[in-house]
């Protein structure tokens, strides 16, 4: 069953189509996300699903019911912004409560789902502090408590990690899992970051310039692309005509079409004598070691786990270019531009 079903979504600003009849479903309980480029349109379909933005054609339904004309404060969404939007004056529950008492929800009844929901999000032991207090990993939390404490239907995050710093975003991107798990309600999540939409998500609607490009899963977004837009900007992959692919691969794409390589599934060789390509640049990351190849004119990225013998590699070594098992087949993933 579709918790939410967006059907035919059209929207303009000025002469500029943001999105183009776009269509989408996301499943009760489903954490859904929408990753594209700036610019993409993801941002503008969130508000629209919202109510902050009204559509120039199309419906938003939740739970069978159209809700397009409706303002947000019924719809029964909630909303988790990037930046919080929590009180600084106020201590976390006070913030948490905020809804519900404009709800005019009985304050008891507050008191209780205030208890329940932040034992949900591990905070009970930091209930009168002011939220100022907090760290953002904790502030976020506290975000999210305040939406699930009104027991909406579909929680919207708009790129809600994108203001923490590495460490902490991987912290609480494992939390936000978990809690949405625990909560059980329908998330569609909007992000530029592709690892985070991977990790996070059950199902993704990779978009660009307002048009659906792929839905699906993590593992067939990534290893299974329609188009070689997909493929670059979900698996980063190297795309090669059907010269470059010939030259460098011996593969034949066809005129207009496109091999296309994860960095992982191309191991570079030391090979002085025959080797066509040149180390341009070594990147090491701890576990993993990246190697920009140049062969002609074009930079190749190769990814090789750092106990490989590729790590032997630097700049200026002359290579050959394999091509590994792509998702433990043997096929070529040939794309459509």
């Amino acid at each position: 069953m579709a918790n939410l079903e967006i059907r035919g979504i059209t929207k303009k600003f000025n002469d500029t189509t943001v999105l183009s009849d776009l269509n989408l479903d996301v499943r009760q309980g489903e954490f859904f996300s929408i990753v594209g480029p700036s610019g993409c349109g993801k941002t503008t379909l969130l508000r629209i699903t919202a109510g902050l933005e009204f559509p120039d054609s199309g419906k938003i339904l939740i739970n069978d019911t159209d809700v397009t004309a409706l303002p947000p404060q019924k719809r029964k969404t909630g909303i988790v912004f990037q930046n919080y939007a929590l009180f600084p004056n106020m201590t976390v529950s006070e913030n948490i409560a905020y809804g519900l008492e404009i709800l005019k929800t009985d304050k008891s009844v507050i008191k209780n789902k205030i208890d329940s929901v932040l034992e949900i999000v591990s905070l009970s032991h930091k209930l009168n502090n002011s939220v100022t207090s907090l760290s953002g990993g904790e502030q976020q939390r506290v975000s999210l408590a305040r939406v699930i404490v009104t027991e909406p239907e579909l929680i919207l995050f708009d790129e809600p990690l994108s203001n923490l710093d590495y460490a902490l975003r991987i912290e609480t991107r494992n939390e936000l899992k978990r809690l949405q798990r625990d909560a059980g309600i329908t998330s569609v999540y909007v992000t530029h970051d592709q690892t985070e939409a991977l990790a996070l998500s059950d199902r993704i609607a990779v978009l660009d310039k307002g048009i659906v490009q792929q839905t699906g899963t993590p593992h067939e977004v990534y290893y299974d692309p329609r188009n070689s837009f997909t493929a670059g900007f979900i698996g980063h992959a190297n795309l090669f005509d059907e010269i470059n692919s010939e030259i460098i691969f011996n593969v034949r794409t066809g005129r207009g079409k496109f091999l296309a390589l994860l960095p992982e599934e191309i191991r570079p060789v030391k090979n002085e004598t025959d080797g066509k390509g040149i180390i341009t640049d070594v990147q090491f990351t701890g576990f993993s070691t990246e190697y920009s190849v140049q062969v002609n004119e074009k930079i190749i990225k190769t990814l090789c786990a750092t106990a490989s013998e590729a790590e032997h590699l630097k700049t200026g070594d002359k290579v050959s270019l394999n091509i590994l098992s792509v998702n433990g087949e043997n096929k070529l993933r040939i794309l459509d531009k």
